[in-house]
């Protein structure tokens, strides 16, 4: 069931609608008890009410314009930590850090690191399938060497090809890994990559290929 994360300033969005509302309902009931209105009092009144406006107006536009935290999901799967026996010792530590880093420090819940037609390293929630088969979407990957972030999965016809990812995978960045391979994230949440941290992704995978190709 998806989980709505708290919006810390909803308080102070509705702030300018609550002071203008209520500055407009006390105009009002002073300008109703009121028995002899003065040219001075209504240009008051007036000024009052535009400003009693303003501020509904502004309170209504920090409203639309304030971006809404993405829905955050527990993935489908049993965590754990699937790692090829055969590798080195240096590719193994290196995949141990980089797949850690990634769990811990960005909405990734899923890792999967598929090098040379073979699967290296299953971290996080697992999904059924334990073997990558490259669909149309990593194929395009590996040949143009550029990544690709599917910022919301369950709208893209091709996310068949990620059943090796929890089913309910709500984002995903495949980043490739020189030309033999990619390092495909699975997130928790839809939109939930900045630039920032797709840069990072992109630094990480460049380091594991220097590692994996030794």
């Amino acid at each position: 069931m998806p989980i709505v994360k708290p919006d810390q300033n909803q308080v102070l969005r509705r702030l300018p609608i609550v002071v203008g509302g209520l500055a407009g309902v006390l105009l009002l009931t002073n300008r109703v008890l009121t028995v002899d209105l003065t040219g001075s009092q209504a240009r008051s009144d007036a000024l009052g009410v535009l400003l009693s406006a303003v501020l509904i107006l502004t309170g209504l536009l920090w409203q639309q314009v304030q971006a809404r935290s993405p829905d955050v999901v527990d993935l489908v799967g049993e965590e754990g930590f699937d790692l090829s026996p055969d590798l080195s010792d240096a590719a193994k530590t290196e995949l141990a850090w980089a797949s850690h880093i990634l769990l811990t420090n960005t909405a990734t819940r899923s890792i999967v690191v598929w090098y040379q037609g073979r699967v290296l390293l299953r971290r996080g929630i697992l999904g059924v399938n334990p073997e990558v088969k490259p669909g149309a979407i990593l194929q395009r990957v590996l040949e143009k060497q550029q990544p690709v972030y599917l910022v919301n999965l369950k709208i893209y016809p091709g996310r068949i090809e990620f059943d090796y990812l929890p089913e309910n995978t709500q984002g995903v960045i495949c980043q490739p890994i020189g030309n033999q391979g990619a390092l495909i994230l699975g997130a928790n949440a839809p939109r939930s990559y900045t630039k920032q941290d797709e840069n990072w992704v992109e630094s990480i995978a460049n380091k594991l290929q220097n590692t994996l190709r030794q």
